[in-house]
């Protein structure tokens, strides 16, 4: 009798740490294998749609066309739907002023993204203060 007491005792500290084990699982990657397109940013002065700006996720990376050139960097994801994209590497051609322009303002405001939100086939990005900064739509594939 008393080896099955002594038994029963450690069930219930099983389940606790397997409580803890499940609560420190990582969240799911929404953003894996996905693609958009920049519809909607915080520049008034300029419309992203007139440059062809995306973004593809994809094992750790981001990736896709600023306006001008090429870009990839890492970008982690935490709790809360937070988001940090790393240091950045694009190509370095020239173009027109208006588009690298753009490209720059794009880089800059995806390097601020600290949260982001994905409904309805729209990816909306997030600054330190929860302002809206960039506002994709899902990119055919």
């Amino acid at each position: 009798m008393a080896r099955a007491v002594r038994s029963l005792t450690g069930v219930p500290v099983m389940v606790l740490a397997l409580l803890a084990l499940i609560g420190c699982a990582p969240e799911r990657n929404e953003l894996e294998g996905t693609q958009w397109r920049l519809t909607e940013w915080t520049l008034s002065s300029l419309d992203p749609r007139e440059f062809d700006i995306t973004a593809a996720f994809a094992e750790g990376q981001i990736s896709g066309h600023g306006g001008v050139n090429s870009y990839r960097g890492p970008y982690t994801l935490g709790s809360r739907q937070s988001i940090k994209v790393g240091s950045i590497a694009s190509t370095e051609m020239a173009g027109p002023e208006p588009a690298m322009r753009a490209e720059s303002a794009y880089l800059t405001l995806l390097g601020q993204a600290r949260s982001y939100r994905v409904d309805a086939g729209r990816l909306t990005l997030f600054d330190a203060g929860g302002n809206e900064s960039l506002i994709f739509e899902a990119a055919a594939r």
